[in-house]
């Protein structure tokens, strides 16, 4: 996997515009603060917030653990604490009045914030950044106007039939989208009982199409990608795990970043030999970047055959695809990637090769067994 990279070339968003999650730290140098009306106004940490916060106010909290909202007994605005939600600026309150949005009061309630006692094995940022997440799609949602659902076609190629019911049911599964699956079979044959029990199983518009082994693994996406209908592509990996709003999260973050492509952070995997799950940090999410984890790729299909669809390869696909649109001119960003988890088996079973000692030394986080952020909802 290439190193963290990111270019000063790439746009930032402008302080004008409303706050957006870009730029959320998954550290808290600060403590908790205060957000508070003052019969006028909210106080955010002691100073003023407008009522659409920009990015500078959302800048500025971003080193705090969270904002206690200390909430009047009589019904006020409340579009500045919408925004901050919207921002993903952890918020907290252990009761609201009767008048706040429910679904809102329950986000509030249901995270404190806590001092991180650090180690491996610590949740407590995790558990911050998950909270975080949940209140960005609330507050990003409550002040959309798209009515339409968008149709995702989901490209997955696989020569592993015994992976397929596993991965389809996840697609099956993503909420807030419309979606289709385009499924390559890499030297498998359609009529592979394991093929059809899948895709008997999965109960959306699954289209398949063959291709012998020899053919490029780049090939082989682009034939399944020729037969889309949506309005976007998303690259599924077979072998890995994909929470239900991975696909909605990908499509948030391309409306308030305004990006051509986007992706995940590659920060969860599971080191299937060792029995262990791994969390690195140094992917950091909520930036502009050259590089996304190749399994979540989500572009415009416009965009993606006006690219030249994926380089005719037969390993370092998504790498080439990346690079071939920065240097386009596409713009990549990176959202958080607490919904998806890389499984790692043995190296010579994936595209791209590095050893399992590499994910130890990486890693942030380790635990024993397979241990997923909550945003995933395995349980």
């Amino acid at each position: 996997m290439p190193a963290q990279s990111t270019s000063p070339s790439l746009p930032a968003t402008p302080p004008s515009l409303s706050a957006t999650p870009t730029g959320f730290l998954r550290s808290a140098a600060e403590g908790t603060a205060e957000l508070s009306w003052t019969g006028r106004e909210w106080l955010a940490a002691g100073e003023p917030l407008g009522e659409r916060p920009d990015a500078a106010e959302a800048t500025r909290l971003r080193p705090l653990r969270g904002l206690t909202v200390r909430w009047p007994s009589s019904p006020v605005p409340v579009g500045a604490v919408t925004a901050l939600a919207a921002a993903g600026v952890p918020l907290h309150a252990a009761a609201s009045p009767g008048w706040v949005d429910p679904e809102l009061a329950r986000l509030l309630a249901a995270w404190t914030p806590e001092e991180d006692g650090g180690g491996p094995r610590s949740v407590t940022a995790l558990r911050r950044e998950e909270h975080s997440v949940r209140l960005r799609r609330h507050g990003l949602r409550s002040r959309s106007q798209e009515p339409v659902t968008p149709k995702v076609s989901v490209v997955m190629s696989s020569m592993r039939p015994h992976l397929l019911g596993s991965a389809l049911a996840q697609i099956a599964r993503q909420r807030r989208v419309e979606t289709e699956v385009l499924l390559a079979l890499h030297g498998v044959p359609a009529g592979h009982e394991a093929v059809r029990r899948a895709v008997r199983e999965c109960g959306l518009p699954v289209t398949v199409v063959e291709a012998d082994a020899a053919v490029p693994f780049g090939d082989v996406l682009n034939l399944a990608a020729s037969r889309a209908s949506g309005d976007h592509i998303a690259k599924w990996d077979d072998d890995d795990w994909y929470g239900p709003e991975h696909l909605a999260d990908l499509l948030l973050a391309r409306s308030y970043a305004g990006a051509d492509i986007v992706g995940t952070a590659a920060e969860f995997f599971y080191l299937e030999p060792l029995h262990a799950t791994i969390r690195r940090t140094d992917y950091t999410g909520e930036i502009w970047s050259e590089h996304v984890a190749g399994g979540t790729i989500l572009l415009d299909r416009a965009r993606f055959t006006e690219l030249g669809g994926f380089p005719s390869l037969p390993r370092g696909v998504d790498a080439g695809f990346l690079k071939a649109a920065h240097t386009a001119g596409a713009r990549i960003y990176r959202t958080h990637g607490l919904g998806y988890v890389l499984r790692r088996a043995m190296s010579a079973e994936h595209t791209w090769r590095l050893p399992l000692a590499h994910f130890l030394r990486v890693a942030t986080n380790q635990w024993r067994g397979f241990r997923p952020s909550m945003i995933l909802e395995m349980s």
